[in-house]
């Protein structure tokens, strides 16, 4: 039986037909994860995209499913058994990267402030601001997004010190890199910590409010990995008494962020509603592209499949 590729992509013109061209064998069906029919669902061997979760269990022939997102914690526990199961891991580690660093520059120039006092029709000169010249940069979770936000900040003078949870060796990006359970003792150094863990059981939690009273009283908070990561009444309360230079958090716990969340009002605290990635650049929906494209030519093959899920 040949495969059936149901290709949930966002595809433009002459994207199918290099699916197409990639296995010729194969059925190809194309379909919006909002229009995706049960008849599809089971009859598929193979998907790319984003499926509803719920909906996975009627995928019943299914053998690959290729996931056009880097995270994947909406999938536990909701995918059929034995079968494989691969991320996009990378493909938005650009888009994310650019929006961690303009939100860090925005603070370091105090930018969100004078926005305000624009609409308050106010002139006035807030004082100091700061650089990332031979600012010391500790980025918890060196992977892919951590990894690319790391070079831009080294492009602008930074010194960058990167944790993972196993270190085999240098990562680009990186001045220095060690494993997690260095955090505590790196944290009174920094002065940008930012958070681009997943969610897992190991990180929900991890900045907390002890980790976050270790941080420097000027120090700067990025978070863009997991909302669930970071104790958010311990920061409220914490800038609230004049902790921290400043945050920016484009991952909340829940999402959409509660309307009586304390955040909202935080001075100094820059909130976007995780518009980080997703597909808002061409460069990452076509990057998901070619990661399926690679990998659909890896599966056809038998060759090992890149950013295969454990």
């Amino acid at each position: 039986m040949p495969e059936y590729i149901l290709n949930l992509l966002p595809l433009k013109e002459g994207e199918a037909e290099e699916f197409e061209a990639i296995a010729p064998a194969a059925v190809h069906v194309y379909a919006r994860s909002s229009t995706v029919t049960p008849e599809q669902l089971a009859s598929a061997t193979v998907i790319f995209g984003w499926p509803r979760p719920e909906t996975m269990r009627q995928a019943v022939c299914l053998k690959w499913f290729q996931s056009m997102w880097a995270g994947t914690d909406d999938y536990t526990g909701k995918l059929p058994e034995g079968i494989l199961f691969t991320s996009s891991s990378g493909s938005n580690s650009r888009s994310v990267s650019e929006h961690m660093l303009a939100s860090l520059l925005a603070l370091c120039r105090r930018l969100p402030t004078y926005r305000d006092s624009q609409r308050a029709h106010i002139w006035n000169d807030e004082g100091p601001m700061r650089t990332l010249l031979d600012a010391t940069i500790l980025v918890v979770g060196a992977g892919n997004i951590g990894s690319a936000f790391a070079g831009l900040c080294q492009g602008l003078g930074a010194w960058t010190i990167g944790l993972k949870r196993t270190v085999h060796g240098p990562v680009e990006g990186f001045d220095q890199v060690y494993p997690l359970d260095a955090l505590d003792s790196l944290l009174p150094k920094a002065d940008v910590v930012a958070l681009t863990l997943p969610h897992s059981p190991q990180t929900a939690g991890l900045m907390d409010r002890s980790r976050i009273a270790l941080m420097k009283d000027d120090a700067i908070l990025i978070s863009a990995g997991r909302g669930s990561v970071l104790d958010q009444e311990a920061l409220a309360q914490a800038m609230t008494g004049g902790k921290l230079w400043g945050a920016a958090l484009d991952v909340t716990d829940p999402e959409p962020l509660p309307p009586d969340s304390p955040l909202w009002d935080v001075p100094n605290l820059l909130l976007t509603p995780h518009v980080a990635g997703g597909m808002r650049l061409e460069i990452t929906r076509r990057r998901c592209v070619e990661m399926a494209q690679e990998n659909l030519r890896r599966y056809l093959a038998g060759e090992p499949l890149v950013n295969l899920v454990q």
